[in-house]
């Protein structure tokens, strides 16, 4: 009796817990409805921060000067402007909650969804860091203020919402929240997908709801832009034109799979750089990320005046200057790109390390350096070395490869002949950098890892 009643009751439990069974449920069906509608509020919301972030940075860098009688902006123009950044930082990390949010030497990953009493510290922390010009993106603070809105929106709801479709409307507000600036929803979703690691059968459960949500969402972004007149693509990666590419070569693979092993070395060199920095400023936050921000204007500044390029080639996230590099890459000097892609590196290291953003923008920009610069080798062209150094290099940070692949595609509108390229750099990239991350973690004794 015991065990049929034991066979029974496990029995009702797997028929309750069957994906396809809940997917046809009244419930989940308003499930459906409530994330395009959290969708449309977190669209809203990213819309409202990415153009205010933009507007920032335009005030600071181009119509403050010329209001103050400058032609352009004087070479020590971005010291005061990122010291001011540092003490916001500051602020957010040291007094309110959520500590600024994530941190962003760690990668790109989900998490607990952002509390809502933890968004204005998010939300001040990345305003200051992206919006005057440290080298960090928005995908990450987004994450976090599609999440902290849906935890408001259902913690404000007339009945209480079940733990399980907490989580599903909390990734589908971040798959809203990164349809908006990759241009996508798909893209938002693969990412979303790889770095929270859903899978498996209930897989659907959270894919239907975050397409959606992002789906409407994109839609309502772009219509918000179109009914005010406002850029909703300030901070979209921006699509490169690159010379046509018909089909790989022998010696193509073997460059991808030289370089791709080189990028994930530069990488965790520059993820290596920014937890010496984040533990360095933990000690004193006020002055050493103050000191930290600093120092990206002098690397920015240092690169200026030997080259004569602007320093906001340094600064930045980097989408806005992807374009000029593409568009420049015939006249620039090997030096000039090299020198770049220093910079940028040390600058994005010290950025990871002290302040608060995503890091998948600066590292497609360090990988479309690094293929200009190595186009110039013997047997290979600007195309394949664009779209193969930009998938190493985000794969190598975010160590998600499908996300990876899909990124380095849209943005190179790469072909039949690239993809295959795009996809051993990630291969190789990907195993390279476990590889790394495995030595590294070998040489800490236990009790400096544990400590750590």
């Amino acid at each position: 009796m015991t065990t049929d009643g034991t066979e029974k009751s496990q029995r009702t439990a797997s028929e309750a817990a069957d994906p396809e069974e809940l997917i046809r449920s009244r419930q989940y069906r308003r499930l459906l409805v409530l994330s395009a509608v959290i969708g449309v509020a977190v669209s809203l919301a990213s819309w409202i921060f990415l153009e205010v972030t933009h507007a920032v940075q335009q005030r600071l860098y181009k119509d403050l000067p010329q209001s103050l009688g400058f032609d352009s902006p004087p070479w020590w123009w971005p010291l005061p402007i990122l010291t001011v950044a540092g003490l916001l930082i500051a602020i957010a990390v040291v007094h309110l909650p959520g500590r600024g949010g994530h941190e962003p030497s760690e990668g790109l990953h989900t998490g607990a969804p952002t509390k809502p009493i933890e968004l204005p510290g998010v939300l001040l922390a990345a305003l200051a860091t992206i919006g005057l010009g440290l080298v960090l993106g928005p995908e990450a603070p987004l994450i976090a203020l599609g999440t902290g809105l849906s935890m408001l929106v259902l913690d404000r709801a007339r009945r209480p919402v079940a733990e399980q479709a907490r989580v599903v409307i909390a990734a589908a507000a971040a798959f809203a929240a990164l349809a908006t600036i990759f241009g996508s929803p798909v893209i938002g979703a693969v990412i979303i997908i790889e770095a929270a690691g859903l899978g498996g059968p209930t897989l659907p459960l959270v894919l239907l709801p975050g397409l959606m949500a992002s789906g409407i969402g994109s839609l309502v972004f772009v219509g918000i832009g179109s009914v005010t007149g406002l850029s909703s693509g300030a901070y979209a990666l921006p699509p490169l034109t690159l010379p046509p590419y018909s089909s790989p070569r022998v010696t193509d693979f073997l460059w991808v799979i030289i370089l791709a092993m080189v990028t994930a070395l530069v990488v965790f060199l520059v993820i290596r750089l920014a937890q010496l920095v984040r533990n360095l400023v933990a000690r004193h936050a006020y002055l050493l990320i103050t000191g930290a921000c600093l120092l990206v204007g002098a690397v920015a500044i240092l690169f200026a005046e030997i080259t004569g390029e602007s320093a906001e080639a340094v600064l930045f996230s980097g989408q806005d200057a992807m374009v000029d590099v593409v568009r420049q890459a015939g006249s620039l000097s090997i030096a000039t790109l090299a020198l770049l892609l220093v910079c940028k590196a040390v600058a994005w290291g010290v950025s990871m390390g002290a302040a608060r953003g995503g890091p998948t923008f600066p590292a497609v920009f360090l990988g479309l350096v690094g293929g200009a610069l190595c186009a110039h080798l013997p047997a290979f062209t600007e195309t394949p070395a664009v779209g193969a150094l930009i998938a190493a290099a985000v794969v190598s940070v975010l160590r998600l490869p499908l996300s990876a692949i899909i990124i380095a595609l849209v943005i190179t509108g790469a072909g039949a002949g690239v993809a295959p390229l795009i996809i051993v750099a990630v291969v190789v990239a990907y195993i390279s950098t476990l590889a790394l991350a495995a030595r590294s973690r070998a040489g800490v004794p236990d009790g400096e890892r544990a400590a750590g």
